[in-house]
């Protein structure tokens, strides 16, 4: 969790490298939900962080949850860092640093907790839909599905989430990094691409939700 989009960006492209996959969210709520929902096994957190601060996500979670957290801060007085181990930060790395350092936290971390460092992207199912995020095949019941590398990246976070309603800022931010603009269109013109090619029966799992974003709903 951590509010410099492009900060995460250039993470998310580096660990990608080293066999991780990670989930970037940009305030302390949205992060917190993601955390209890148990999907992670590992947590970089920020403290500084909108909605939400680090600190009190951390205390959040560590109520429900005991998956390893790292925390970032350009905070480097001794009472900041010794507040975060004290809230139950795992380990505690302060900006800027190396992604060499941070990758090599990671690993002790997920060494020393027990975790597995690494796990292979796991096909996403649900709703006759079923996509291989390794090869980037999509399946639509039980036949080959022909959609362009931006429309599986769309219908990837769609299908995770289904059930949920994804907003339109959290689906921008997945495919370019960045919130919403009120006037963009490319996104819609994707969704309805998409929302033909999975009709059946006259109707479509993707569905919009007015002023909100989209759901998937099988």
């Amino acid at each position: 969790m951590e509010d410099d989009t492009e900060l995460t960006s250039l993470m998310t492209d580096y660990f990608a490298q080293h066999g991780f996959a990670i989930e970037a969210v940009h305030d302390g709520r949205t992060g917190l939900a993601r955390s209890l929902e148990g999907r992670h096994d590992l947590i970089i957190l920020d403290v500084m962080l909108p909605v939400l601060d680090g600190f009190e996500l951390l205390r959040q979670l560590r109520k429900r949850s005991t998956t390893p957290v790292i925390m970032l801060t350009a905070r480097t007085a001794q009472r900041d860092r010794i507040a975060g181990l004290n809230a139950g930060a795992d380990d505690y790395l302060p900006k800027p640093f190396g992604p060499e350092e941070l990758l090599a936290r990671i690993r002790a971390v997920l060494r020393r907790t027990g975790h597995t460092e690494t796990v292979p992207p796991q096909t996403v199912e649900a709703g006759g839909v079923r996509l291989d995020p390794l090869t980037r095949q999509a399946i639509f019941r039980d036949e080959p599905l022909d959609i362009t590398s931006i429309e599986f990246d769309i219908l990837e976070v769609l299908v995770r989430a289904a059930g949920r309603t994804v907003t339109r800022d959290e689906l921008t931010t997945v495919l370019y990094k960045r919130p919403a603009t009120p006037y963009e269109r490319a996104l819609d013109v994707h969704i309805s691409h998409l929302r033909k090619k999975l009709e059946c029966d006259g109707h479509s799992s993707i569905r919009t939700i007015r002023g909100v974003g989209y759901q998937f709903a099988p």
